[in-house]
């Protein structure tokens, strides 16, 4: 993560921090977030020589993603994650993703991103990477418990 951190002040970024050692930076700048996201991503794959897709949310998008709830308060053992797709869904994806539902795995799409309840613990999922790719083929995701969402989300 220091080697991530210190990419993107090279990159002149300012407020570059990471968060839990999990793959997540803030940072401040101005500008379009798809931008940063190419720029980014061609500084770390160029620094760590490896291809590595890169999602930029803002503060804001961040905050409205963990204040959503769509599922309420979550019941003991149960999971809610969030995957953060690189570009907006289509239509045709939004329903694809959603029809992953079963009584297991709860999938909402709101706004850009996806709501991904599993009424169990995370390790217990009926969904696992293969479903992702075949529902959302050419659009990367990463996901991220929402626990560590709103913890980073109260640093914002």
């Amino acid at each position: 993560m220091a080697t991530a951190r210190e990419v993107l002040s090279d990159l002149g970024f300012a407020e570059v921090s990471s968060y839990a050692n999990s793959g997540n930076l803030t940072f401040s700048a101005t500008g379009k977030a798809t931008d940063h996201e190419a720029v980014i991503r061609s500084a770390i794959e160029k620094k760590f020589g490896f291809e590595l897709t890169t999602f930029v949310r803002t503060a804001a998008q961040v905050r409205t993603l963990v204040e959503l709830r769509p599922f309420g308060v979550i019941a003991p053992g149960h999971t809610h994650f969030a995957l953060l797709p690189l570009t907006k869904l289509t239509d045709r994806e939004k329903r694809t993703v959603e029809a992953m539902s079963n009584d297991r795995d709860e999938v909402l799409v709101r706004g850009r991103d996806v709501h991904w309840l599993i009424r169990a613990k995370s390790t217990e999922t009926t969904l696992g990477p293969r479903q992702w790719l075949d529902a959302l083929p050419g659009n990367p995701t990463t996901a991220r418990n929402m626990t560590m969402l709103t913890k980073l989300a109260e640093r914002l």
